[in-house]
This record gives C-alpha cells, sequence and structure tokens, in this order.
C-alpha cells in the first residue's frame, strides 16, 4: 500500500484529509510541522506527499526546496497568488490545489502522481534503476542486482548528490528487504560495485568514512 505524508497544522482539515485517504486503502502518516514533516522524511519511506505552505518552524516552501527528491509533492494551500503558485512548483512541487478543495478531486491528483512516479526510473549519469526491482541498466548492459543492492541504489539515486547516513539507509530499505543492517551494508555495496566493474571503470558509489555511502559525484 502506498503511504502518504500528510503535512498541516489545522488538526480539522488534517484528519478530514487522513479519514478519507485511508477509506481509499493508504497508509497515512501525519505531521502538524515542518520540522516534524523533515524527521518523517528522514527515517521513513514516503511515497507522496501532501504539504500546506504555513506551517510552524519550518514552512512548506522550505520542505520543498530541502527534501529534492523524486518523492511527488502535492501542495494544499490557502495561498492562491500567482506568484505563490509559480514559485513552490518551479522549486519542485508537481501540483498545486487551493483551500478549499473537493476531495474527489485531490484523489485524482494524488493517482495521477502515483501513477506518473511509478513509470519514472532513476538515473544518474549512465545508470539506470528499472521500475522492475532488479535490474541495473549502463548504457546498453544489463545488470541483476539483489533484492537488498537494488533497495540501496534507489535509496542513494534518490538524492544522488547527499550522503545517507547508514542508520538511516538501513532504516530506509527496511520495507523493500530484510536483508539489511548496518554490519551488511558495506558487504551489499561493495558486491555492487563488483557487478558495476564488469561493465564500466566508472566508480559510481563512494564511502564517507563513519558517515554513510552517497554517488560519486566526479
Amino acid at each position: 500500500m502506498k503511504k502518504i505524508l500528510v503535512v498541516e497544522d489545522d488538526s480539522t482539515i488534517h484528519n478530514f484529509i487522513k479519514e478519507f485517504l485511508e477509506k481509499e486503502n493508504y497508509v497515512v502518516r501525519n505531521a502538524y510541522s515542518g520540522k516534524e514533516a523533515l524527521d518523517i522524511l528522514n527515517t521513513e519511506r514516503i511515497d507522496l506527499i501532501l504539504l500546506d505552505l504555513m506551517l510552524p518552524e519550518v514552512s512548506g516552501e522550505e520542505i520543498v526546496k530541502e527534501i529534492r527528491t523524486n518523492i511527488p509533492i502535492i501542495v494544499i494551500s490557502a495561498k492562491t497568488s500567482y506568484d505563490s503558485k509559480v514559485n513552490v512548483l518551479l522549486d519542485g512541487a508537481n501540483d498545486y490545489i487551493t483551500k478549499p478543495f473537493d476531495k474527489n478531486e485531490l484523489l485524482a491528483r494524488i493517482q495521477v502522481q502515483l501513477r506518473k512516479n511509478s513509470k519514472n526510473n532513476l538515473k544518474y549519469k549512465d545508470l539506470e534503476l528499472l521500475q522492475d526491482g532488479k535490474t541495473l541498466k549502463i548504457k546498453n548492459s544489463k545488470i541483476t542486482l539483489t533484492k537488498t543492492e537494488y533497495a540501496i541504489l534507489k535509496q542513494l539515486l534518490l538524492t544522488p548528490d547527499k550522503v545517507v547516513i547508514k542508520t538511516k539507509l538501513v532504516n530506509l530499505i527496511s520495507e523493500d528487504t530484510e536483508d539489511g543492517d548496518e554490519n551488511s551494508l558495506k558487504v551489499h555495496i561493495s558486491n555492487m560495485r563488483k557487478k558495476i566493474r564488469k561493465i564500466t571503470e566508472i566508480e559510481y558509489i563512494e564511502a564517507v568514512w563513519g558517515i554513510g555511502f552517497k554517488m560519486k559525484q566526479n
């Protein structure tokens, strides 16, 4: 089941969204502030974000700029100005709906974004991670990854310019594989590197000593 993060400080609106989404068989995670939303995004896999802009601690605009992943973001806001909409969309939001809204329209927009996202392969330089849960393409060649290798690479490719700390990486891949802990991460990544080296001499994954792993930038 798809997991949706609802970021909204108005409890009435929040509960309304949560109730109808759960009736549509979505898993709903709740955040009532920007900081709480970022904490959840740092520890859990989220499939889509419903985001208010006027939030305590960290604004919705800041969240859009901060996460920079391929998680679809639908902004739900009382801000109706042209500039507000354009700016947040240019910064990375996928859709924008103003309050008050019709729940059926919101549901349709959610389904559209999830459908779009499910078709998007993750790409980085000459790497392309297919959506089949096992295949990595490098130019015209294909590599078969284990379930754990695939889960690890997927998380690294979601934020290729950032270091993913080991504890966070373990939490993020736990929903895709049971064969992952801090002690085995290095082994899985080493095995994945060996598979990639059979196709190309380029190193794509690097360890950041004592912290975690990231995609190599150079």
